[in-house]
């Protein structure tokens, strides 16, 4: 997608009444937000509405995914840290491990995160799920390596 202007024709497909239609726009403005995160943000907010607290655990890890890679308010970025810290309990573990990684990626920016992260990077790496596991080592040594 080489036109930004086309990017409002994906963010109104992100509000479709079916939720495939929905997810997939989802997953292209996601997608687009690590190469273009300036051609999304004028339709972050897709990312904080009712999608965020949707019953399928398709939309909900186009969401968590697309957290990061936005500029918040204050205000929008308690929302972002209570769907990221709600979503590290989600049932589907992909949306968990994008999730958590999510949050650590806010607590780099913001150290009274810090604790519930490590506590979700530990509970992650006994959970039994290679999917969980990997994503907490990943993010283990990407705080590492920041830390120094």
């Amino acid at each position: 997608m080489a036109d930004p202007k086309r990017i409002a024709e994906l963010a109104s497909l992100a509000r479709d009444e079916d939720w495939l239609v929905s997810m997939r726009a989802l997953d292209l403005l996601e997608k687009l937000a690590h190469e273009r995160a300036d051609w999304v943000q004028p339709f972050k907010k897709l990312f904080l509405g009712p999608l965020a607290d949707s019953d399928k655990w398709e939309i909900r890890l186009q969401v968590v995914r697309a957290l990061p890679l936005l500029s918040w308010t204050p205000r929008e970025r308690a929302r972002v840290i209570e769907i990221l810290r709600r979503d590290i309990d989600h049932p589907q573990k992909f949306v968990r491990a994008w999730a958590l990684d999510g949050l650590a990626t806010i607590a780099q920016s913001d150290r009274a995160l810090a604790p519930v992260v490590l506590r979700a990077i530990e509970q992650a790496e006994l959970s039994g799920s290679k999917a969980l596991e990997v994503r907490a080592r990943r993010i283990r040594k990407r705080s590492c390596k920041e830390k120094v």
